[in-house]
């Protein structure tokens, strides 16, 4: 499984890219290869508010549908629109054009849950 150095990950296989505001989000190599080929993406929509750990979507594959979950508290500031056309991006490049939304962080945004890439390593194996 692919994991990158440059993220941080959620319990519940998200990834977290982050630049000064705000924090880029999809999900991990390892949970896109559980769920099979995907078929449909049901994005979030621009402007939604979350509290971490809040389901924001779905994703449907060939096997099941499965909650994508907001791994800090923001709102949703821009969507893959990509995904509504190609949402096998989410198995063919989940690091890279696949992800799913980006988010602007609350400034209360609490990351301590967040894995590194050796923690998140250690989740998928345990």
């Amino acid at each position: 499984m692919k994991i990158l150095e440059d993220r941080q990950y959620s319990k519940d296989h998200e990834w977290i890219l982050f630049s000064t505001s705000s924090a880029r989000i999809g999900i991990t190599d390892y949970a896109q290869d559980a769920l099979g080929d995907v078929v449909f993406v049901q994005l979030p929509r621009i402007g939604d508010k979350f509290m971490a750990g809040s389901t924001c979507c779905e994703v449907e594959s060939t096997k099941s549908v499965s909650d994508i979950y907001v791994p800090l508290a923001g709102v949703i500031s821009t969507v893959n629109d990509k995904l509504s056309e190609q949402p096998g991006l989410l198995n063919t490049d989940p690091y890279g054009e696949g992800w799913i939304f980006e988010l602007a962080l609350d400034a209360a945004a609490d990351d301590s849950d967040l894995l590194d890439s050796q923690k998140y390593q250690q989740l998928i194996e345990g």
